[in-house]
C-alpha cells in the first residue's frame, strides 16, 4: 500500500477587529435578539422544562485572553451535546487521527441527533460523532481501565478547556438518566455491531455524566477560543490538545456541529460551531476566537434560536465567516457588473 506524505502545514487566520468594535458588536447583538420569543425549551428532559426561557447571554473569548459579553453569561446550564466536540477533541489527540476516523465517521447522517435509524443504514457505523451514536462511541474510546477513570477523564478535560473546575449538576444527571431509554438502546446496538467494546450501559452512564456538567456561555466562549488557539487556552495558557486534534474537532463540527441543519447553518454563517439542548452554542472563529452563548429556546432541530441569529449577526459584523472574501486589489468594472450592494436587514436577522 502506498504511503502517504503530508506536506508541511501552513496557517493563515486573520484577527479580530479592536478592542472596542468586538465590544459594541456583542452589545449590539444582545440588545438585538433580546426581545425574540421564538422557539420552545427542551421540555424532553423534565428538568431543562423548567429553565427560565428569558436568560440570554453572548460571550466572546479571542485568542489573546480577551473576553466581551453581554446579558446572562455567568449562569449555568449543563453543556449537553457541546461537550461531544472537546470529548471528540481529546480522543482523537489520544488515539490519532486515522483511526478515530475509520472507528467512528465523519460525516452527517441527515437524521436526528438520537436515530437509530442512521445506525442501522449504515451497517453499524455511527457516521458523526457529533450525533447521539457517535458521541457515545467516540466515549466509549476514552482511555480508562475502568468507567470511573474515564469519567474523572472527561471532566479533567472539559475543566482544562474551561480553564476553571467543573462541575456534574446531580439533578440533571439523574433526571437524564430517567428518561435516556433511547441513549441505552443505540449503545447496546452500537455493542452489538462491535462499536462499543465493554458494558454498553457504563458507557451510556459517563456520556450522560460528560453531558450534564455545568458550564456559562463565558466558559464557552474560552472553549471555543481553545479550539481557535490550537489547543491552547488562552486565559489559562495551558495546552488542552494538539494543534492537529483542533483541526479535526473543526472540521468535523463545520459538516455535522449543529444537526441535521448544519449545511444551512454553514451556508448561512459559516464558521464551525456546536449546539446543546439546554441552550448553549459554542462556535469557532480559527486563529481569531470563540463565541458562547446561552439561551434555552430550541428550533425543531435543538439548536438554540437566538443563540444562531446572534452568531449570525456577529459572524457578518466581526468578519468571521470562512468564505467571505473581497478582492485584493481594485477590479476592472464592466457594465455587467452589478452595484455594491449593503447587507439587507433579512441577511442579518
Amino acid at each position: 500500500m502506498r504511503t502517504e506524505i503530508a506536506a508541511p502545514q501552513q496557517v493563515s487566520t486573520g484577527t479580530l477587529p479592536g478592542w472596542d468594535q468586538v465590544d459594541a458588536e456583542v452589545l449590539a447583538a444582545h440588545r438585538r435578539y433580546a426581545a425574540d420569543t421564538e422557539g420552545a425549551v427542551a421540555d424532553y428532559i423534565p428538568i431543562l422544562g423548567r429553565v427560565d426561557p428569558e436568560l440570554f447571554g453572548i460571550a466572546v473569548a479571542d485568542t489573546a485572553g480577551g473576553r466581551h459579553s453581554a446579558g446572562d453569561v455567568e449562569v449555568e446550564f449543563s453543556i449537553q451535546s457541546i461537550s461531544k466536540a472537546l470529548v471528540y477533541a481529546h480522543v482523537s489527540q489520544e488515539l490519532g487521527h486515522r483511526l478515530v476516523s475509520e472507528r467512528i465517521g465523519v460525516d452527517n447522517t441527515g437524521l436526528a441527533f438520537n436515530s437509530v435509524m442512521a445506525i442501522e443504514l449504515n451497517a453499524g457505523n455511527p457516521m458523526n460523532p457529533m450525533v447521539n451514536a457517535g458521541a457515545m462511541a467516540t466515549t466509549a474510546l476514552v482511555p480508562g481501565a475502568t468507567a470511573a477513570e474515564q469519567w474523572e477523564t472527561v471532566r479533567t478535560v472539559l475543566s482544562e478547556f474551561a480553564g476553571r473546575q467543573l462541575v456534574l449538576d446531580g439533578e440533571v444527571y439523574h433526571s437524564e438518566m430517567q428518561t435516556n431509554s433511547r441513549n441505552r438502546a443505540i449503545a447496546q446496538l452500537l455493542e452489538s455491531y462491535g462499536r462499543i467494546e465493554g458494558d454498553p450501559l457504563e458507557v451510556v452512564d459517563v456520556y450522560t455524566r460528560q453531558c450534564a456538567l455545568r458550564v456559562t456561555a463565558q466558559d464557552l466562549a474560552i472553549m471555543g477560543a481553545t479550539l481557535a488557539d490550537g489547543g491552547v487556552n488562552p486565559v489559562t495558557g495551558r495546552r488542552v490538545v494538539s494543534e492537529e486534534s483542533c483541526r479535526d474537532t473543526l472540521a468535523v463540527l463545520a459538516a455535522t456541529g449543529m444537526y441535521e441543519r448544519s449545511g444551512q447553518w454553514l451556508f448561512e454563517i459559516g464558521i464551525p460551531a456546536k449546539s446543546g439542548v439546554a441552550g448553549g452554542i459554542l462556535a469557532v472563529a480559527p486563529g481569531k476566537g470563540g463565541i458562547g452563548t446561552f439561551a434555552p429556546r430550541l428550533d425543531p432541530a435543538g439548536n438554540s434560536v437566538r443563540g444562531q441569529r446572534a452568531i449570525k449577526y456577529l459572524s457578518r459584523t466581526l468578519g468571521l465567516n470562512l468564505f467571505a472574501s473581497e478582492p485584493a486589489g481594485p477590479a476592472l468594472q464592466t457594465t455587467a457588473d452589478p452595484a455594491p450592494r449593503a447587507a439587507t436587514e433579512q441577511e442579518t436577522a
